[in-house]
Formats: C-alpha cells, sequence, structure tokens
C-alpha cells in the first residue's frame, strides 16, 4: 500500500529545506574563511555561488504554484546540484593537484560574471586551488560540499517525483 502525498506537503518542506541548509553552507565557507583562515580558491567560490543559486531556486519553488513549475524547479535543482557535485570533484581530483587554478572554468566565471569584484567579501578569490586544500575532521573540505549537494540531488529527485525524504 502506497500512501500519495500532496505536492505542498513533499514540496514545501523540501524547498525550505534546501533553501536553508544552501545558505547554511555558504554561511558556514564565510565562517571558516574569516574565522579559521581557511582561503578560498576559485572552486570554492564557484561552489558558493551553486548553493546561492540553488537557495534562489528553491525559494523561487516555494513561492510558485502548481505541481508542473514545482516539477521544473525540482529539475533546476537537480541540475545545479549535480553541478554543485561536478565541481566538488574536480577540486579534489583535479584543480587540488595542479600549482594554479587560473583561468579555469570557475575562475573565467567568477571574474566573468563580476562577483569578484561585485562583493569581494563573499567572492573573492584569495588562494590557488592548490592552497586551499583544507580538511575539517579529517575530510576534504569540498567532500563536506560535495556531500550537501548529493543530499540536495537526492531532495531535488524526491520532490520531482513527490514523495517525502523519509
Amino acid at each position: 500500500m502506497s500512501l500519495r502525498f500532496s505536492a505542498d506537503t513533499v514540496g514545501k518542506p523540501l524547498l525550505a529545506a534546501t533553501a536553508l541548509v544552501s545558505v547554511g553552507a555558504v554561511a558556514a565557507a564565510l565562517f571558516t574563511q574569516y574565522q579559521w583562515d581557511m582561503q578560498p580558491c576559485p572552486w570554492c567560490i564557484f561552489q558558493r555561488v551553486l548553493f546561492l543559486l540553488i537557495a534562489l531556486v528553491a525559494v523561487l519553488g516555494l513561492v510558485t504554484p502548481g505541481d508542473v513549475l514545482r516539477r521544473v524547479v525540482a529539475v533546476l535543482l537537480g541540475l545545479l546540484a549535480l553541478g554543485g557535485v561536478a565541481a566538488a570533484l574536480w577540486q579534489h581530483f583535479v584543480a587540488a593537484a595542479s600549482a594554479s587554478c587560473s583561468m579555469t572554468l570557475a575562475d573565467r566565471f567568477i571574474s566573468g560574471v563580476g562577483l569578484d569584484a561585485l562583493w569581494p567579501e563573499v567572492f573573492g578569490v584569495f588562494a590557488s586551488c592548490a592552497e586551499a586544500k583544507a580538511h575539517i575532521a579529517g575530510i576534504p573540505y569540498e567532500f563536506w560540499s560535495l556531500a550537501l549537494f548529493a543530499a540536495i540531488a537526492v531532495a531535488a529527485l524526491r520532490l520531482l517525483k513527490g514523495r517525502p525524504l523519509f
């Protein structure tokens, strides 16, 4: 026997949690940057941007009526989250192994959009990828980010299917 849940029963809590977790991830990154001196590389900043875009899309989903538009929001959230997974993996396995990460996709995006000039306290790049290697509780920093992106991707899939998270 399967229980059916309405889009509002499933969607609103998932979207609210997704927005809060995403903003919390950026807040945690800023805390570690300014309190623990863990300076960000271009891929770190790129992931911040993805988390903020996810939060924005989730909030739009909260105020968007209708199942069809909510499904579009779920797909967008899933794509952004998968992009975040890819960015975290790239940062760990490719960018962190190179001496410089200037002129990579992340670096070109941040400088091209002008985020680093617009709000340097949040989007300024202050380290190379090799210098930005950091661990929290013995786990590479980018794996924490990867785990959150993966959780958001699962939530987006659950939202798309109209099922509760647990």
